[in-house]
């Protein structure tokens, strides 16, 4: 017997997922029948996603609100659409896209065709515009550096106090790490201070 699912996933427990709830409410999936993921933004081990994978059966459907709750990526997505209608042999309806559902829409071109190109073309849409903005990010950087403007943070300013524990140091008198603490500094960059300090004879 054919099941209705419907997956909802917001990025933070912060976050309410009602609105993709209620577009489930409409279309008439059953409440039993909903998988729920609240991910961070460095987590996406998605539990429930993977319970329902386990549950889908041949024929099911599976009820999204937006492509993007499938994956953060569009190789991601594509890769999960796969998945689904290929591997699950189930269907899948897109609420927010009426173009991405495999269901068979007549007798002689089936949802899935058409479903499937609509997504290879998002992304193709989605990869190009990626390349673009790193294209722009580059090209401004660029022409930020020719302009004399100069990324990172500024170098850390070198305390009055490092002569002396530079003397120290190179004396045998203290080490690097004794130096570092007292300048309130990382002893790596007590180090590369004392490498680029030339030695003066007096």
């Amino acid at each position: 017997m054919q099941q209705i699912y419907g997956y909802v996933r917001v990025s933070s427990k912060d976050q309410n997922e009602g609105r993709q709830q209620l577009a489930l409410d409409e279309f008439g999936v059953p409440p039993g029948n909903r998988f729920l993921d609240k991910l961070s933004g460095k987590d996406f081990e998605r539990p429930a996603y993977k319970r329902l994978l386990r549950r889908l059966r041949p024929g099911d459907v599976l009820v999204i609100k937006s492509i993007d709750r499938l994956g953060r990526d569009y190789e991601e997505i594509q890769n999960q659409w796969r998945v689904i209608t290929k591997e699950k042999h189930a269907d899948i309806v897109v609420l927010d896209m009426a173009l991405l559902d495999t269901r068979k829409k007549d007798r002689d071109l089936t949802g899935t065709f058409i479903a499937d190109l609509v997504l290879q073309i998002l992304s193709y849409v989605a990869q190009t515009e990626r390349e673009a903005i790193r294209q722009r990010q580059r090209e401004g950087i660029r022409a930020a550096q020719m302009a004399g403007v100069r990324f990172g943070r500024p170098p850390k300013p070198v305390p009055p106090e490092f002569e002396a524990w530079l003397a120290r140091w190179r004396t045998g008198s203290a080490s690097s790490r004794q130096a570092a603490a007292a300048l309130g500094i990382a002893q790596d960059t007590f180090l590369r201070w004392a490498r680029r300090t030339p030695i003066c004879d007096k």
